[in-house]
């Protein structure tokens, strides 16, 4: 098993004016620590799980682009981009844009999108769920073509493009991997079994159904079940001075038995750097061999 780092909330001591030097130095020792990605939320305000919608957040491939600079070797990615949110063409520019200036780093990862207030507020279109998963299927096959070596018209229901050039093209080859967000039996799980290299789940007691299902939808796509990535989120938790290491693990190990390969999560305390300091030495080694 590996370990990704997500990034869901940007209030921290200093504020604002301080928030840049924070997210870099938190980036720094992620990306030395031996995590595996590092991702941040595609979301306008801040979700009311974490906190009040009126607390800091970012951009987020503004923010990923930056994340780019102060890494080396963790990959990339929005968990996950709202599709209604950007026009696939330009979505696919941004992504391969990323790519290129991470050397090949950068991951699409996608979902049909669910916050309508959110959306709603700064004036972006937010279709009913059925038209969603439409457009974020059409988002993807948009993506996929500008990746390809065809640069001709694509005719959708929902989107036309004239011309799919993409220059500079991704460094990544075929194309940047895709991980398709959500647990959806009918439309999410089907398409990640069409089109994506990795699903990301939740640590639900249905996690282990969910799995099977789409290992149905890869035999109905003539996919190969293992060469999809399963992903987990996670919350990483092992206090101030690795108090909680011990349950962590075992945590981390019940998620590898029942099939998921990477978790990706928030950190306690991240802004402090210790916990990831801890994880790097402790954690990420103990689960290796999951």
């Amino acid at each position: 098993m590996k370990l990704g780092l997500q990034i869901p909330d940007f209030t921290w001591p200093g504020g604002p004016a301080e928030l840049g030097a924070t997210l870099a130095k938190v980036a720094r020792t992620a990306d030395d620590a031996g995590f595996e990605f590092i991702g941040v939320m595609d979301h306008l305000f801040q979700i009311r799980s974490v906190g009040s919608d009126k607390r800091e957040m970012l951009e987020a491939y503004t923010t990923l682009g930056y994340l780019a600079g102060h890494t080396s070797r963790a990959k990339l990615l929005a968990i996950v981009t709202g599709a209604p949110y950007r026009f696939p063409g330009m979505l696919a520019k941004i992504v391969t844009s990323l790519d290129v200036l991470s050397s090949g780093r950068a991951w699409l990862g996608i979902g049909a999108a669910w916050n309508e207030s959110e959306a709603r507020a700064l004036g972006i279109p937010f279709p009913p769920l059925a038209e969603r998963f439409e457009r974020l299927e059409e988002t993807i096959q948009i993506c996929l073509q500008m990746w390809s070596e065809e640069e001709g018209a694509f005719e959708g229901k929902h989107y036309q493009l004239a011309r799919t050039l993409n220059s500079p093209q991704s460094l990544s080859r075929p194309h940047p991997p895709i991980l398709i967000g959500g647990m959806g039996e009918r439309k999410t799980l089907r398409l990640v079994a069409r089109y994506a290299q990795a699903c990301n789940l939740f640590p639900t007691p249905e996690l282990p159904r969910k799995l099977e299902v789409l290992r149905a939808h890869c035999e109905a796509e003539g996919r190969d079940y293992d060469g999809i990535l399963k992903t987990s989120m996670f919350n990483f938790d092992v206090g101030p001075s690795g108090e909680k290491i011990g349950p962590t693990i075992g945590m981390l190990r019940r998620l590898a038995n029942q099939g998921i390969q990477v978790a990706i999560g928030s950190v306690k305390d991240v802004h402090t750097i210790k916990p990831l300091e801890i994880i790097g030495e402790k954690v990420i080694p103990a689960v290796a061999a999951f």
